[in-house]
């Protein structure tokens, strides 16, 4: 079974997004929080299910969750799966 890791890069975004959805609502902030999770969650049953990234190889994958793509690595030989960042309309490198 692979396990999910996320990246000190994912954390440091997530807060930002989360802080910017706070703004406004706190109770929405958490919702965020809380389905991303769920998202993350579901991962290891089958990480091939998420659409493979434009010109990257098989095992780097973007999970999609409310406009908000979150690029993942799936690393078979270790057997996991690194959450590499979260980003919305801006550019990620």
């Amino acid at each position: 079974m692979l396990v999910v890791e996320t990246t000190a890069r994912f954390d440091d975004e997530l807060v930002i997004i989360l802080d910017f959805i706070a703004e406004d609502s706190s109770e929405r902030a958490l919702d965020f929080y809380d389905g991303l999770l769920e998202k993350l969650h579901d991962i290891p049953s089958n990480p091939y299910m998420y659409r493979k990234r434009e010109s990257m190889d098989e095992d780097t994958r973007e999970l999609i969750y409310k406009g908000y793509t979150v690029p993942l690595y799936i690393d078979k030989e270790k057997n996991i799966v690194f959450i590499l960042g979260i980003f919305n309309q801006n550019l990620w490198e």
